[in-house]
């Protein structure tokens, strides 16, 4: 059988997978249309496997790495609905306090990307907190498929006042300086911009590929590092009117827009993933984080 690589696809099959992966498509749907690019040696279940996420590869800092502190810790939900289960790491060899990031997850729940990612941002020297939107439901249930189907049947606007309020408590934490930002991806990225607009104490906030806000951007006080991919059509649309009404607002910002890219290039774990433009997106990240959060 011939071994895929990702310049065998066709920029339709990344255009498909996007669709599948924000619920435009079901799963039936985007098999029955992949059907249509199993040509030249590929089959249809190979598509398949190459599309999906490998977590179990990709992880690149381990849940036990000794330079770390990490565990879960739970909080209150904002809307009195029990507590959110959250991964918080810092270095474990931290000397004073430090600033915070909250990483959010995409529309599927913390699966293993997200907690890698927020292990990633703690050996940076912050203190960061994921927390997982799926609590009331039990949590990210262990697959992307049915993380989708469970974040579904949340509130966005709920999900928001649950990040929110982790903001909250990483802010009060003893071991952070008071200084929080935040970064998200994908649907966390739309948190993140949401968070900018509704919390005047918020730091600093990185959107990756996030959607954008349709009001009160005159309230965001936070700087903001916006990251979008070149071919993200989808989410792209949206930031000319974003843009112009953060000029309008005269808002601290800056955005970078990567050529060529899918969105979800960040993401390690699928073949959207672009390693050039993860690693300058996510190093601007820091950079930025280091400048805002000391």
């Amino acid at each position: 059988m011939k071994k895929l690589k990702k310049d065998d696809l066709k920029q339709e099959v990344f255009d498909l997978y996007d669709d599948y992966a924000h619920n435009k498509i079901q799963r039936r749907e985007f098999v029955k249309k992949l059907s249509t690019y199993a040509v030249g040696g590929l089959t249809v279940s190979s598509l398949m496997s190459f599309m999906m996420p490998d977590y179990v590869n990709s992880i690149q800092v381990q849940a036990n790495d000794p330079r770390l502190d990490s565990d879960y810790i739970n909080y209150d939900s904002a809307k009195g609905g029990g507590s959110i289960k959250a991964l918080l790491s810092k270095p474990a060899k931290a000397k004073g306090k430090l600033g915070g990031i909250v990483v959010v997850h995409e529309n599927r729940g913390l699966n293993p990307y997200i907690e890698d990612t927020a292990r990633i941002a703690a050996l940076e020297g912050f203190i960061t907190i994921a927390p997982d939107a799926l609590s009331p439901l039990g949590g990210y249930p262990g697959n992307d498929d049915d993380g989708r189907e469970l974040q579904r049947k949340r509130d966005r606007n709920e999900m928001l006042e649950d990040f929110m309020a982790a903001f909250e408590y990483l802010k009060a934490h003893p071991d952070c300086n008071g200084k929080v930002g935040v970064v998200g991806f994908c649907f966390g990225g739309w948190i993140s911009n949401m968070m900018a607009v509704n919390l005047p104490s918020l730091s600093a906030a990185v959107p990756f590929y996030g959607g954008q806000p349709k009001e009160n951007v005159d309230q965001i006080k936070a700087p903001l590092m916006l990251q979008y991919a070149g071919l993200d059509k989808r989410v792209n649309e949206g930031w000319p009117a974003y843009e112009t009404a953060l000029k309008a607002a005269k808002k601290d910002y800056v955005a970078y827009t990567y050529p060529d890219v899918n969105h979800g290039f960040h993401n390690n774990t699928t073949p959207r993933y672009n390693k050039e433009a993860a690693d300058l997106a996510w190093s601007r990240t820091i950079e930025f984080f280091k400048k805002n959060l000391s």
